[in-house]
């Protein structure tokens, strides 16, 4: 064997160890695939903390306009109490006797017995 085929065998086996040492190189370690594993599952659990905060806050949203609507239907409630005693008053004045009243749901009980008036 000449020196040229040594020289090219050397290149070869130099050229083998370097291709198996970049694919080594390039191999993803199984501590690489478990890094991005919990990479992957901790962004998607934050994505879904994320919607889950909008949720709450949207409901928190809708929880404070239902109270307020509470609130002005209870005070729509307690104005309309006041305004029809005002008038039976005013009927009983005159010496007149109001009709009798409707019989009334006890839904609608429950409402006036909460009412401040």
């Amino acid at each position: 064997m000449n020196p040229e085929t040594w020289a090219s065998i050397g290149v070869s086996a130099v050229t083998g160890l370097s291709g198996v040492w970049a694919v080594r190189a390039a191999r993803r370690t199984p501590r690489q695939e478990k890094r991005d594993d919990f990479t992957a599952v901790a962004e998607q659990q934050g994505r879904a903390i994320e919607r889950l905060e909008r949720r709450v806050e949207q409901g928190e949203t809708k929880a404070e306009q239902q109270q307020e609507r509470l609130a002005e239907c209870d005070e729509a409630i307690a104005w309309l109490l006041v305004r029809i005693r005002d008038l039976v008053g005013a009927i009983r004045k005159s010496d007149s006797e109001p009709p009798s009243p409707r019989p009334m749901s006890a839904r609608a009980a429950r409402v006036l017995e909460r009412s401040d008036v």
